[in-house]
């Protein structure tokens, strides 16, 4: 993988929206916001006049090269010195940065808004920005430089992954080079064995690492959105084989890729299966108890499961890890995935997987993409059609576009949970006849978020600590959401907070909280450790009598 390449793959790692299936944006939100935005405009004249007066003062010194404008310097779009050497491009940059500038000061003026109109216009604005910029244009420098390099190679080449993009990915630039992996080869490829199928859910069970393990096995709930190998990348970033490597039994949810036939399928329906697992998976070890851990959209799942086994006085479950899954939905006004949750905009969400029995997680991810468009749209638009470059060969990036579908009646509970924050709200949602109340949760609970995560910001996913009624250990890492989970030891930039005084206040708690080097991995597993049980040999075998080994890990379920 180039360099170039390399930089592209490892923003967008930290961005990348993973499994929500919450509103994204629509074209036709676009439009009514732009529409909001030409009638402030025309209401507020005098505004909208100092803000074109000051455009054409900046743009009168660009043409007579006096304008001292120039691009933040982390912004890797203008890394080519020609954007600065050059009197022509250069030029052309300022142009363009003092139109932005303008655009935010007009935006700045409008003191009379509110929070959310504020930011809906404030997106618009970026998202304007984001496309019309000069990097995006045939004729930026690096484009020309590699038409010259190549002879024209590379805008044939650029061609020709327009055309495929438009074949297989409805015109959505490409994020990454799929040749290079393969799911059982040098992806999901940990050794283990599927010991449950289910219409709903394969488990796996991987083979011990270690000539001892503690004795409560450790079961993994996945997101129903992507497939479950997230956990299971390649071997330095598999939490499941560090997990095995530390004496842990460790045990895997596959989720079934439904199709249309399975649109009634809800939180019920994956809620039973989860039971299923956790009966599988203290059947075969012989214990009663069971570490639960869950993630991002599939928290919200595991987290309403546990909360009703509480109240039905199910003892089986030891401890729960939650993985950037934000519960307390109004806390998470920072997320890019509410900013379009207008009424209207639910509703219509629904009426569209109802339709057809499911949610495509690839149309959802071109959707989402559109939040973040400079790292996840015009980056690889520029790599792929205008360099000419292969797309990025990054495993996270495979995995992130291995999408599954998400069948209509769990799409609109997840909406339902959205629109009305049940879950911090005791009675609101109910499981197999339960209320789901999240106080009722006495086992003790490890919380991990991200702070560079815009998905489910750390501050949302931190007031879980205030919703369950048990021990809660909250602990924050320095990465993205996805990069938040794949934090593996020895990793040199990683660093995580943890400790800090259980207050309701996230800040608060950030003040007293104390920075370490390191993956909080290595926290976790300490942290588990005491959880887990006394350590007893391995055992030599998978599965049992009652739960034969069915085939060898991934199983069948992640190739669907």
């Amino acid at each position: 993988m180039s360099k170039q390449s390399d930089k592209i793959a490892a923003q967008s790692a930290e961005v990348i929206l993973g499994p929500n299936p919450i509103v994204g944006v629509r074209a036709r939100d676009l439009l009514s916001q732009a529409t909001s935005a030409l009638s402030l405009a025309l209401r507020k004249p005098k505004k909208t006049a100092k803000a074109v007066s000051s455009l054409s003062k900046e743009l009168l010194r660009v043409a007579k090269g006096d304008s001292e404008l120039s691009p933040s310097a982390i912004d890797r779009r203008w890394k080519d010195p020609t954007w600065q050497s050059s009197t022509g491009y250069k030029k052309w940059l300022q142009s363009y940065l003092a139109l932005n500038d303008s655009l935010e000061g007009w935006l700045e003026s409008q003191s009379e808004l509110s929070s959310i109109e504020r930011a809906r216009l404030k997106f618009l604005i970026n998202f304007f920005s984001s496309a019309i910029a000069p990097s995006n244009f045939p004729w930026q420098p690096e484009a020309v430089q590699a038409f010259k390099a190549s002879k024209g190679e590379s805008a044939k080449r650029g061609i020709k992954n327009l055309i495929q993009d438009f074949k297989e990915n409805k015109g959505m630039p490409s994020q990454v080079d799929k040749t290079q992996f393969g799911v059982g080869q040098n992806l999901a490829n940990t050794e283990g064995s599927v010991v449950l199928r289910t219409e709903v859910i394969e488990l796996i069970q991987y083979k011990p690492q270690s000539e001892s393990v503690h004795q409560i096995p450790v079961l993994i709930v996945p997101p129903q959105i992507n497939k479950y190998y997230v956990f299971d990348l390649c071997e330095e970033k598999s939490l499941a084989r560090g997990m095995l490597q530390a004496g842990y039994q460790v045990f895997m949810v596959s989720w079934r890729n439904p199709s249309a036939e399975h649109r009634d399928w809800g939180l019920a329906e994956y809620a039973a299966a989860i039971d299923i697992a956790v009966s599988a998976t203290c059947g075969i070890s012989g214990k009663s108890e069971v570490n639960l851990l869950g993630a991002c959209a599939g928290g919200v799942t595991l987290s309403s499961y546990v909360a009703t086994r509480a109240l039905a006085h199910d003892t089986r479950v030891k401890s729960l890890t939650l993985l950037v899954s934000a519960l307390d939905m109004a806390s998470s006004e920072d997320s890019p995935l509410g900013l379009f949750a207008s009424p209207s905009a639910i509703e219509a969400a629904k009426r569209y997987s109802k339709g057809k029995g499911v949610l495509e997680g690839k149309d959802m991810a071109n959707t989402f993409a559109w939040l973040r468009p400079n790292d996840l749209v015009w980056s690889y638009w520029v790599n792929n059609i205008l360099l000419g470059n292969a797309p990025p060969a990054f495993d996270v990036l495979y995995w992130n576009n291995d999408s599954t579908r998400l069948p209509a009646r769990l799409h609109s509970e997840f909406l339902d949970i959205y629109k009305t924050n049940a879950l911090t709200k005791p009675g609101t949602l109910r499981l197999h006849g339960l209320p789901v109340d999240l106080s009722k949760i006495k086992c003790a609970s490890y919380i991990v978020a991200g702070t560079s995560d815009h998905i489910t910001p750390w501050k949302a996913c931190y007031q879980s600590t205030q919703l369950f009624g048990g021990e809660s250990t909250f602990v924050l890492s320095n990465s993205g959401h996805i990069q938040s989970i794949l934090n593996p030891p020895g990793n040199k930039k990683a660093s995580f907070w943890s400790g800090g005084t259980q207050v309701s206040d996230a800040e608060q708690w950030l003040s007293s909280a104390q920075q370490q080097t390191g993956s909080w991995w290595l926290n976790w597993f300490s942290w588990l450790a005491v959880r887990s049980g006394e350590k007893c040999t391995a055992p030599k075998t998978l599965g049992n009598e009652l739960y034969p080994v069915l085939g060898d890990a991934p199983g069948k379920y992640v190739y669907e």
